[in-house]
């Protein structure tokens, strides 16, 4: 990191706002109208998270369980890299609304499917809206606030995620309890509609600054091949055969970092230069995203292991599992706005919590102590929500970094890359995880034999990513000047 750019770093950290400004009479109407349609985007996850057990139970399709989340995330990459040309085109408010109303026709497309192929067909659709919904809470804070504003901005767009633990895992709990999942694709229409509303009120072109034209051009041909990169992944977990999955996922591998390869000779690119050097800020904050995330998604199958393993009711195992979304969020709002020296300790401690909670849950989810069982619940809850908590408290810092390391001129480009590299991240991590846990035995030999080897092989497994992390938060701290 260069000497101006540390400089900058440490100005922007001496002079952060207070969460009294932000959401104050000025901006707090205008924030929650930017961070609305994240929290829409996270109660849903919640609310499919929750209700998947039942699903696979009344259409089939178990082998398919994570391609409900896979799919859904990579048509979200679609939708995320589409935000900056939209805002050229359409502006603030019209690409919302034009999320919101994609996000929504999805949701009825998928209360209707009578099959799992038609039902991730139709998530597909729901995940370009999504993408966009996601991708605006950050593409929207450095065009509607001053720059001393972006860390709390940044942790009030992860808070979202905490909303999304109260309603998510209640409405799909309750409709799935009761046979009626379909409904619960329904649940949030009339929030979606209030959304719609305040978008119209709070996000005109008075209030938004003017996108600039760097995001004319649209690198389509390479978002498809990250989108095939992740399904090469997630196809390894269709086959029966070691061999067979291994060519599928070195495919997958390949194809991604081919992808890396042509996006840094092009002048439009996917991220910004840096991002793809792990000897800058930028692309170590990148990395450290993109593992955190990634181990992120064993949340997937946290219901199905509750439900099967520990007899949990769906509306039970669904607020469970949202512990982890709870500590993701607390993180986030307890961690933002730090100085410069707690902000970097917070950086580094984030993924040796996660680290511990994964393996902990390793151990915990698979057990059978039934004399014990109050307690092995409590520390299931516990574990989920130390794995949420060790993304958070470095999250609004991490964000930050890549944020402010942006050279001049690409400051758009690198806050849309967090997000593609978000749900590239996400989706592939959706992938792995259905590959991990069906070749641990989920499907083959199933019940609660195979659910309970795939459990401890995959929070196992998926604990590799922040033992990185760990390296590379130590590195990126190093370039901060810490």
């Amino acid at each position: 990191m260069t000497t101006s750019s540390s400089s900058s770093c440490a100005a922007v950290a001496a002079s952060v706002a207070s969460w009294g400004e932000l959401l104050g009479r000025r901006h707090g109407w205008c924030a929650v109208a930017l961070t609305g349609g994240v929290a829409l985007h996270a109660i849903n996850v919640h609310i499919v998270t929750t209700i998947l057990p039942s699903v696979v139970r009344d259409i089939g399709g178990l082998d398919y369980y994570a391609w409900n989340v896979t799919l859904f995330v990579v048509t979200s990459i679609i939708g995320s890299t589409l935000t900056g040309k939209l805002l050229t085109r359409l502006g603030a408010r019209g690409t919302y609304l034009l999320a919101l109303a994609v996000f929504a026709a999805g949701a009825m497309l998928c209360a209707a499917a009578g099959g799992m192929g038609w039902m991730l067909a139709r998530r597909a659709v729901q995940g370009i809206g999504g993408g966009l919904l996601a991708s605006l809470g950050y593409a929207l804070i450095p065009l509607v606030f001053a720059q001393r504003l972006w860390s709390r901005a940044i942790a009030l767009v992860s808070g979202m995620w905490g909303i999304s633990t109260l309603l998510g895992p209640a409405v799909g709990g309750l409709f799935a309890a009761d046979g009626h999942w379909r409904l619960a694709f329904f649940a949030l229409l009339p929030l979606l509609l209030l959304q719609a509303a305040l978008v119209l009120w709070q996000l005109g072109p008075r209030r938004v600054r003017a996108q600039s034209d760097e995001s004319q051009a649209m690198p389509l041909g390479r978002i498809l091949l990250l989108a095939l990169s992740v399904l090469l992944v997630a196809l390894a977990a269709q086959t029966d055969h070691s061999w067979s999955a291994t060519a599928w996922v070195l495919g997958g591998a390949l194809l991604g970092l081919w992808v890396a390869r042509i996006d840094l000779r092009h002048r439009i690119r996917l991220l910004p230069r840096d991002g793809y050097r792990l000897s800058t800020v930028m692309g170590c904050a990148f990395a450290c995203i993109a593992l955190l995330v990634l181990a992120s998604c064993v949340e997937i199958f946290v219901p199905y292991f509750l439900q099967t393993l520990h007899g949990y009711a769906p509306l039970a195992a669904g607020y469970a599992t949202a512990a982890m979304a709870g500590g993701w969020s607390l993180g986030s709002l307890l961690g933002s706005g730090r100085n410069a020296a707690t902000a970097a300790r917070m950086i580094r401690l984030g993924p040796w919590l996660m680290l511990l909670g994964l393996l902990c849950l390793a151990i915990l989810l698979p057990a059978v102590l039934p004399a014990a069982a109050r307690l092995v619940e409590a520390l299931i809850v516990l574990a989920l929500a130390a794995t949420g908590l060790g993304i958070g408290i470095g999250w609004p810092h991490l964000v930050a970094r890549a944020m402010q390391a942006a050279a001049p001129g690409e400051e758009n480009l690198a806050s849309a890359a967090i997000t593609t590299v978000q749900l590239y991240a996400m989706a592939m991590g959706a992938a792995l995880a259905g590959l991990v846990a069906n070749q641990a035995g989920l499907g083959l030999p199933g019940g609660g034999g195979g659910a309970r080897q795939a459990a401890w092989v995959l929070f196992g497994c998926f604990a590799l990513a922040p033992a990185v992390a760990v390296v590379l938060t130590r590195r990126l701290v190093t370039y901060g000047g810490q």
